[in-house]
């Protein structure tokens, strides 16, 4: 039985090809359009709410993922738009995402295709995902058309998830689901749609005004507060006041 390679090896191995895929990347890879790009910051900015209650969520954004490929001497190699995988400890992938060498495999891949400008060949991504690493959850969305399909694993091929009555797709084991909103893939993660950075500027600007609202009127009952106290104040000392000149009328009446 031959002998386990060492990891440090193994290590080398992945990090030059790791090198090698980035040398021969084609320049239309780095170009990516406007709505690709904003789809990207939509997702990122979502998940990155979904990883403050799930620990163990963890997002990458293009990173090449390596895999060993039977009969093969160099790495099966793909680079998701966007990825997530489920751990409850820190992931390091600094280069590269390399199978043999991480605690877990991908559980979601997540393409953002543009019809005028294909950065990558998402077919050959595609069958990767579904018969080389079996990804779980594969999500395929094109904001040109907005066109949006959610692939589930079965253990041997991927089929499409059904919307649900609200008319969006499920992750079960992520509480999320995902569908259109306003243009754009959005996420709703324990039933509640996750904010975007302005959704939640704005909320914060309206809690801010309320807030000085509230304040404002504290300040004017206290202020009201203190008038009718003082009023109060001055009433018991003239009532006081009028008391004391009583009795000394009764007084000077008595000595009469």
């Amino acid at each position: 039985m031959p002998n386990e390679v060492p990891r440090i090896v193994v290590e080398a191995s992945y990090q030059e090809a790791a090198r090698d895929y980035l040398r021969r990347l084609p320049r239309e890879h780095f170009a990516e359009s406007t709505k690709q790009a904003t789809q990207r910051e939509i997702t990122l900015e979502s998940l990155d709410l979904v990883q403050a209650q799930r620990p163990d969520v963890h997002v990458f954004n293009e990173l090449l993922v390596q895999y060993p490929v039977p009969r093969r001497k160099r790495p099966g190699q793909v680079v998701p738009d966007n990825m997530v995988v489920i751990h409850p400890e820190p992931i390091k992938a600094d280069w590269s995402f390399d199978l043999p060498l991480q605690p877990a495999r991908p559980f979601w891949m997540l393409d953002y295709v543009s019809k005028t400008n294909k950065r990558k060949d998402y077919a050959a991504s595609l069958c990767h995902y579904e018969h080389d690493l079996k990804v779980p959850y594969y999500l395929l969305f094109v904001p040109d058309s907005q066109e949006m399909t959610l692939y589930h694993h079965t253990g041997e091929k991927y089929v499409s998830v059904k919307p649900n009555e609200q008319g969006r797709y499920a992750i079960p084991e992520l509480e999320i689901e995902v569908g259109l909103h306003d243009g754009w893939m959005r996420y709703w993660f324990c039933g509640e749609l996750l904010p975007l950075p302005a959704e939640l500027q704005s909320e914060l600007a309206k809690t801010r005004e309320a807030l000085a609202k509230t304040r404002e009127a504290l300040v004017k009952e206290r202020q009201v507060s203190a008038k009718e106290h003082q009023a109060r104040a001055t009433a018991e000392q003239e009532v006081a006041r009028l008391r004391a000149a009583l009795e000394q009328l009764k007084g000077h009446q008595g000595l009469k």
